[in-house]
């Protein structure tokens, strides 16, 4: 079995570390240039990057009747905050209200505080809390140019929850936000197990996305979580089994396609 790996980083832990078992069970791992054709389709491509070479080429292979993980249309989706809330609330899941608003220093009137976000998302994008007009200024010198969107401020418990699925195995941490004070974005020591309703939320993303690696990001709301991000095939650093379920997910999209192999002992 031929996988293919479509990625700017093939020494990603979780990515690198699927790539290794799959070798093991006998399979070819090749990374594909994103600005390049593939002369034969592999038996699965894994879609990591998120650029738009990245994308064309996903979107060229599935033409050609490649299996990709995630599709090129999911992963796209899910780089627009704009589009990416209105799925998730028609669709009846607990997004937070996200409001395109143009580039930071077009926001009139704003009622602080409220969170700003890059309308598209990527690696280093603007994630800030706006507690007042100063810092509003600031963030409009620094970023003159990006298009964002705007979020209400939900304080919470200061702890992001994070859920990463990955062929329906749901992975977690909890860290502590970004936008509280304090060691922002440090991991919870501690061993967290979500609670069953977020975990079938977390899946429930997964279905209306079309996503089967994904990641969801949730925060704790007055009367229930509140979903603040939806990312297509992220880290999902330092999770037990997260890279056996990846390299599972690549055999069984591959067997479902006629090429099975030997399952992950």
């Amino acid at each position: 079995m031929r996988v293919g790996l479509i990625t700017g980083n093939p020494g990603h832990p979780v990515l690198a570390a699927a790539a290794e078992l799959l070798v093991r069970r006998g399979c070819r791992v090749e990374v594909v240039a994103s600005g390049g054709s593939e002369a034969s389709l592999a038996d699965v491509y894994l879609l990591k990057a998120r650029t738009p070479q990245a994308l064309a080429l996903a979107r060229e292979l599935e033409q050609r009747g490649a299996a990709v993980v995630n599709s090129a249309a999911a992963t796209e989706l899910c780089q627009d905050r704009v589009r990416m809330a209105e799925l998730a609330r028609g669709a009846g899941l607990p997004f937070a209200t996200t409001v395109a608003a143009g580039r930071p220093a077009e926001l009139a009137d704003p009622t602080y505080p409220f969170v700003v976000k890059s309308r598209h998302s990527r690696h280093h994008d603007l994630v800030a809390l706006v507690d007042g007009a100063a810092r509003l200024r600031e963030l409009a010198e620094r970023w003159p140019e990006e298009e964002v969107v705007t979020q209400p401020y939900v304080p919470g418990s200061g702890w992001d929850q994070k859920l990463w699925v990955v062929d329906g195995q749901v992975f977690a941490a909890r860290r502590r936000s970004e936008l509280s004070s304090g060691d922002g974005g440090s991991v919870d020591a501690g061993e967290w197990e979500p609670p069953a309703g977020l975990a079938a939320l977390a899946l429930r993303v997964g279905e209306v996305f079309g996503l089967e690696v994904y990641g969801v990001d949730l925060l704790d709301g007055a009367a229930e979580p509140v979903i603040v991000d939806v990312n297509a095939f992220p880290g999902v650093r330092g999770r037990p089994g997260a890279p056996e379920a990846l390299a599972g997910l690549a055999l069984r999209v591959a067997g479902a396609r006629g090429r099975a192999g030997a399952p992950l002992g």
